[in-house]
């Protein structure tokens, strides 16, 4: 009797297995080539990571601020497939909303601190809900009715939004830079720890950033509400099956991510104390770069893209030079898209019917 004969494996293409090693573990050292490059070049001159600590720090407020915008990006692509461009004009109105609380309310500097506190409580409320329910309304009148048409329609759409978006900002406040009050001193050194300084705006950013992700986490895995909404990103046809409003569920989405969009232009506001009309625009383009960075659809893969991004430009403003922290950042990205195309944390997503 002859021996059943064993299929042999093909063998794997050396190229493969080099990608396939580089997307396991060579993009941890690409990731960690800038802040140890400059942690030992501060070590050789300076004898200490001051430096480098303070470009962390700063990095982190930085990219709390992308997080957010970037969750929202990431939120509505999950659940629609959609590119949502005018996003970060939904950001920058939210940025507008706040400045404008701030003098109908009278907050100032000299404001006592009680009264700061719950008067910025007051004003990321209404800033939340002025940037969700605008973003709701986006979706109910200019995606909606495309929900069936071929994908560039709603792209086309988007863009066409942000434009709007764009010229209302740009008739309610002017075209130019803006300073607004700065209500919490935003430079102004909290504490310190080894050299490395925490100011007040660091500690908003962080601050609010966490409570916020770790809220609308609970919300989505363990809310009624939020099972829906993952039941239509995995199957929308199934889940209408399963009684589920669609609907409700795609304006839900949006209602969440314009509510951290509208948070994040509070604090860029307060943070930079500076705002005007096209900030939506490097926003957005910075946390959609985060959102696909971190694997766009996930929400963990947002939050780390946004800070990976807020490291990279902090280090790459304080050390190399303003003009060359776009290319940088960018190239990170293609570096990543080549060896891990779905991003850091990507996932496999469901295909459009």
């Amino acid at each position: 009797m002859e021996a059943a004969s064993v299929p042999v494996a093909p063998a794997v293409p050396f190229g493969e297995k080099a990608r396939a090693f580089i997307s396991t573990y060579g993009l941890i050292a690409i990731l960690a080539a800038l802040p140890v490059y400059y942690g030992v070049s501060d070590l050789v001159n300076d004898g200490n990571l001051t430096r480098l600590g303070n470009n962390l720090v700063a990095g982190l407020s930085n990219g709390a601020i992308w997080a957010l915008i970037a969750i929202g990006y990431t939120l509505v692509y999950g659940i629609v497939e959609l590119i949502n461009f005018a996003h970060g004009e939904v950001f920058m109105i939210g940025s507008f909303v706040s400045a404008s609380f701030f003098g109908t309310v009278g907050l100032t500097a000299a404001t006592g601190v009680l009264g700061l506190v719950l008067g910025l409580a007051l004003t990321l409320i209404v800033a939340m809900l002025g940037s969700g329910l605008l973003n709701v309304m986006i979706e109910r009148v200019a995606y909606r009715p495309l929900r069936d048409a071929p994908k560039l329609a709603a792209l086309i759409t988007a863009v066409g939004m942000s434009f709007i978006l764009q010229n209302v900002g740009l008739l309610w406040r002017g075209g130019s830079q803006e300073g607004i009050t700065d209500l919490v001193q935003a430079q102004k050194e909290l504490f310190s720890f080894g050299g490395v300084t925490v100011s007040n705006g660091d500690l908003l950013s962080v601050g609010v950033t966490i409570p916020l992700v770790l809220l609308m986490t609970a919300f989505i895995t363990k809310s009624r509400l939020g099972k829906a909404m993952r039941a239509t990103a995995q199957d929308p046809e199934a889940a209408r099956l399963m009684g589920i409003n669609v609907d409700t569920t795609i304006s839900l989405t949006f209602l969440i991510g314009g509510m951290l969009a509208g948070a994040a232009g509070l604090i860029y506001a307060l943070y930079q104390t500076t705002i005007w009309y096209f900030q939506g625009f490097t926003a957005g383009l910075i946390a959609f770069t985060a959102a696909v960075m971190g694997g766009i659809g996930n929400l963990r893969g947002a939050v780390l893209g946004g800070l990976i991004i807020g490291f990279i430009q902090q280090i790459s403003d304080n050390r190399i030079g303003t003009e060359w922290t776009p290319a940088l950042v960018f190239s990170f990205l293609v570096l990543i898209m080549v060896f891990k195309p779905s991003g850091l944390l990507g996932e496999q997503t469901r295909e459009a019917g």
